[in-house]
């Protein structure tokens, strides 16, 4: 089944029952027991037909023999992470997302996990960090926000040379731009608010996995942690998958022209975008994914306010999160990466003046011409 088709017919995309199109909403607590044990749902903590679809659908997507729904993207990596335990030595990819380094610093850290950030396209660096202790490899690619690009394989291959769990958050591609579990990953998440659930509706998380052993883990854990996916947003979430490669299409799309436009842009300082030729990172990315994605960041010119900026737009939103049908712009020096210490932020080249876009799917003659606005306002 081309994967066009599995976003559409994939994992239960309709009611047994009944023959209906769309799976139902099964807004149950509890379901009743004709004989103990023999149920496949008991609670819905547990198990509930509404987000079993979902969790279905993201495991074919994906390439996985698993797929777990979770409240949040972030409660989703702290379950991942509630595979280890205290004295467990972790690998940091050095650009990911600030809530992940929020839930490292100031939670996992105190359970007596330990945690070395190493830039991750630097296959040395990573070798160097392993240590007798160590567990896990984890990493962004693209990253956020300076979207830089791992080899996924090359990751893959040296956490199985060493028995390690190799992670990747897959937020900013989704599966429709690249599929790590196909490239040797062990493990990849997903904040689904982003790109898979795609209408800034609904808050949720995603978790894929093809080892066995690794799926009865991560089950255990959910259910025992408890931040499931509720059946509402289970249902918000798969409709929004259908949608995905239309959106994609769209997005990449107007991403490339965004690009173009802002790479002579004067005003424009340095662009960041997997696509650029010019990129040190461009032929990884071309080698392993199916379109460049469409978040671009990027710096203005010395002197010119980027608050200004980002404050003047009128149809790009101001505003955190990404993968939405609406571009979405935000500064992460002060929104998205504001939980990170501005030098450990500026060694890790986020820069006071970084903005981050994410292109939406208007026309993006429109796009342009309101970040013309943006940049007149700060150039006047």
């Amino acid at each position: 089944m081309k994967f066009e088709t599995a976003l559409i017919h994939g994992g239960v995309s309709e009611d047994q029952t009944t023959g209906a199109t769309s799976v139902p909403i099964y807004m149950a607590s509890t379901f009743r027991q004709h004989e103990i044990g023999q149920n496949k749902y008991e609670y819905s903590r547990t198990g509930n037909p509404t987000r079993g679809a979902v969790e279905a659908l993201i495991a074919q997507l994906e390439h996985g023999t698993a797929g777990f729904a979770f409240a949040s993207g972030s409660a989703a990596i702290n379950t991942v992470f509630s595979l280890f335990s205290a004295g467990d030595h972790i690998i940091v990819g050095n650009d990911v997302y600030g809530g992940t380094f929020r839930l490292i610093d100031s939670v996992l850290k105190r359970f007596g996990m330990t945690f070395t950030v190493v830039d991750t396209r630097d296959l040395n660096a990573v070798n160097d960090a392993i240590q007798p202790t160590t567990k896990a490899i984890y990493l962004e690619t693209p990253t956020n926000p300076l979207l830089h690009i791992t080899d996924i394989q090359a990751i893959a291959d040296l956490a199985q040379a060493h028995h390690l769990t190799s992670i990747i958050d897959n937020t900013f591609a989704s599966p429709y731009v690249q599929r790590p579990l196909e490239l040797g990953i062990d493990i990849v998440l997903h904040s689904a608010s982003k790109y898979l659930g795609g209408h800034s509706d609904v808050i949720a998380g995603l978790v894929v996995t093809k080892d066995a052993d690794l799926a009865d883990r991560i089950g255990y854990l959910q259910n025992a942690i408890g931040s499931i996916l509720a059946p509402q947003e289970s249902w918000l979430l798969q409709r929004g998958i259908k949608t995905l490669a239309l959106r994609m299409r769209a997005h990449l799309s107007n991403a490339e022209t965004i690009f173009n436009y802002l790479k002579q842009h004067p005003a424009v300082a340095k662009v960041y975008y997997p696509g650029d030729p010019d990129n040190p990172d461009y032929a990884v990315a071309k080698k392993q994914m199916h379109g460049f994605g469409a978040m671009i960041s990027f710096e203005l010119q010395p002197g010119l306010d980027p608050k200004a900026f980002v404050e003047h737009l009128q149809v790009i939103t101001l505003a955190e999160s990404l993968g939405a049908l609406e571009s979405l712009i935000e500064i992460p020096a002060l929104m998205t990466h504001g939980a990170i210490p501005r030098d450990i932020r500026l060694q890790n080249g986020i820069k006071d003046e970084l903005i981050r876009l994410s292109v939406g799917v208007e026309a993006s003659e429109d796009l342009i011409a309101d970040l013309d606005r943006g940049f007149a306002s700060v150039q006047a």
